[in-house]
């Protein structure tokens, strides 16, 4: 098998991880140099492009079918491989959503995808402290809690909860089409504009009904976006939580100086 030593010399590539990973004493585990000889054999393949059974792969590398099988483990968390059937298969590119006031839709469409929801609940419910406090209700109000997931070219990648005030919006559940946008039913039907908002994103990993929902192991990392939207006035409009598939998500946004 080839050293990944001499797969960085000959690489150095820009904007790759340092050292592309190899520690400084220049022992490498036999996971990550059996991983490193796939990503080459990922980009020879091709999106769609089925690599060879754990097995095969295992006597082409001359290493132990688990060592394998955690470099591909590796691979699947990253989202350079995916499965398919009982197979496994090179993934596309992740796709990027934008950190801005769009919608989920809109970010979708930009990278030449099909968005798509599929309705879980749409359910009214005391408001209680925290959600009060962020919507600027009282804590006995009522809100509509709109649960969906989040499809692209029918793939789960996510899964979104939206919170609203009923007294704001009383007739959700007979207007709106949980199938569209909700962005774009607030601003075309109801002439709501979003301003400002906060968003704070972290790591975590799925719950087990979340996972089910998605259609994820439960140890895939997930991203997960808490946003609080305002309208041009400063009112609360939504309270959003939004848990994206680590493997198949990147965000981007532009920073200005100040």
């Amino acid at each position: 098998m080839k050293d990944p030593r001499d797969t960085h010399k000959a690489q150095g590539t820009p904007g790759a991880p340092v050292r592309s990973g190899i520690p400084e004493h220049g022992r490498v585990p036999k996971y990550y140099a059996v991983k490193t000889q796939l990503e080459a054999l990922l980009d020879e393949l091709g999106e769609g492009g089925g690599l060879p059974t754990e097995r095969d792969l295992a006597a082409r590398f001359g290493v132990a079918r688990e060592t394998v099988r955690q470099a591909v483990r590796e691979l699947l968390i990253q989202g350079r491989v995916r499965r398919k059937g009982r197979g496994t298969v090179v993934a596309g590119p992740k796709l990027e959503q934008p950190l801005s006031l769009v919608s989920y839709t809109e970010g979708v469409r930009r990278q030449g995808k099909v968005p798509g929801r599929s309705l879980i609940g749409l359910d009214r419910m005391p408001a209680g402290p925290e959600l009060a406090a962020q919507l600027g209700i009282g804590e006995a109000d009522p809100v509509w809690h709109l649960e969906r997931v989040l499809l692209a070219d029918d793939e789960r990648v996510g899964l979104e909860s939206t919170y609203v005030s009923v007294e704001r919006f009383p007739h959700l559940e007979r207007d709106f089409d949980p199938d569209s946008s909700f962005y774009a039913f607030l601003r075309d039907r109801l002439g709501v504009r979003f301003a400002t908002a906060e968003e704070r994103i972290e790591t975590v990993l799925a719950t087990p009904r979340e996972a089910l929902l998605i259609g994820t192991p439960p140890a895939l990392p997930m991203l997960l976006l808490n946003r609080v939207s305002r309208d041009a006035d400063g009112r609360p409009v939504e309270r959003v939580r939004s848990l994206y598939r680590g493997d198949r998500f990147s965000f981007t946004t532009h920073l200005t100086g100040v």
